[in-house]
């Protein structure tokens, strides 16, 4: 099994392809010591900054159901429910870099067999935000993590010069990967936002300055939902709500577009890929679009027992993705990343029911003359 789900991406060899990602499963060395215990081939940290964080006076993270009978989302418990999205508006990590620093050191000497990569963030507003990165940057991979993942993406973040906020511009990508690549040696993946219409001229510029992967997606800046009934949030801080993040399965078909569409751009490029993973089939599709490497948050987060890392989880993703493989023959996930690639073509390219169909044109006059001469 191990050989068989064994990959290699951006270098780092993983004894399996599933990572969790950077978010409340990965924000302490007990909850990734238990991950990597568990099984899983790697985490992200949950981002390690160092600016101060205070998060909100209330909740940080909801998750929301919705079901046939009453098929409504909504946070409210209620009889034969099933999962349909995470929401938060949680920070990066409180816990400040000179105590995570020891953790580090402590998971990867732990599990050296396990890909620790420490996601890190700092602002872009001038030359001391740049060094803030290199500090950050070379402190983690110091401790021993393998490889480093830039947070440009998080969406709520309450400084104008971190996260979302800054990931449509290529100048400040540009610095961003200046700065790390010229003090660190390892992978760098750098998690861009999705909700951009230039997500793919970020990333090119991205993996020009040097990234190793692009990680996609983060949650989708959103809003909670109003009860009707109270006419409150449902989750809200004295009646106050922001723009948060939406995760888990409402997010995975724009999570698929949005990692085609870097795949089809840059196919020779790797890929991380987030977003509604809850099991195989989903882990398949990102996949087959391209993602050599998957990381999962909302799923292991909602497992009741398992202290939010996952661990049915992971045991399912490995004995499905296992299963697979030895049913259709194929020694590991490479046999069949990025065959769907080519089978996502523009519209136009789709075979219409008439073939003289023109895209909704109208012919022109000279045209029309010419057809009934």
């Amino acid at each position: 099994m191990s050989n068989m789900l064994a990959t290699r991406f951006t270098g780092l060899e993983f004894v399996n392809p599933f990572v969790l990602a950077s978010a409340p499963p990965t924000e302490s060395k007990r909850k990734i010591l238990k991950a990597f215990e568990s099984g899983w081939g790697g985490v992200v940290t949950k981002t390690i900054g160092l600016h101060p964080v205070e998060n909100v006076a209330g909740p940080k993270t909801i998750f929301q159901r919705t079901s046939e009978a009453k098929p409504y989302v909504s946070r409210t418990k209620r009889p034969e429910t099933v999962s349909h999205s995470s929401w938060n508006w949680e920070l990066i990590s409180d816990q400040p870099l000179d105590l995570w620093l020891p953790d580090l050191e402590e998971i990867k000497t732990t599990y050296p067999d396990r890909m620790l990569i420490a996601s890190i963030m700092a602002g872009a507003d001038g030359l001391e935000e740049m060094a803030n990165w290199q500090r950050l940057a070379i402190a983690c991979v110091n401790a021993g993590c393998d490889a480093l993942e830039l947070n440009l993406s998080c969406p709520h973040m309450d400084r104008k010069d971190m996260g979302a906020n800054i990931a449509n511009d290529e100048d400040v990508i540009r610095s961003i990967l200046k700065a790390v690549t010229s003090a660190v040696s390892v992978p760098i993946w750098v998690k861009l936002t999705p909700a951009t219409s230039t997500l793919v001229d970020a990333a090119g510029a991205a993996y020009a300055a040097g990234a190793s992967s692009i990680s996609l997606c983060n949650t989708f800046p959103s809003l909670p939902l109003m009860d009707p009934e109270t006419m409150k949030f449902e989750v809200e801080v004295d009646g106050l709500v922001t723009s948060g993040g939406l995760g888990g399965l409402a997010i995975l078909h724009q999570a698929l577009q949005r990692v085609c569409d870097i795949s089809k751009a840059y196919p020779d490029r790797s890929i991380s890929g987030i977003g509604g993973i809850r099991g195989f089939r989903e882990a398949f599709n990102f996949i087959v679009h391209g993602a050599g490497n998957l990381q999962v948050c909302t799923a292991a987060m909602e497992e009741k027992g398992s202290g939010g890392v996952g661990v049915k989880l992971i045991q399912e993703l490995k004995d499905d993705l296992t299963d697979y493989l030895q049913r259709k023959g194929f020694s590991s996930i490479e046999d069949f990343r990025g065959i769907a690639r080519e089978r996502i073509v523009e519209h136009a390219q789709v075979r219409r029911k008439s073939e003289a169909y023109n895209g909704g044109y109208t012919a022109s006059a000279p045209l029309k003359a010419k057809a009934h001469a």
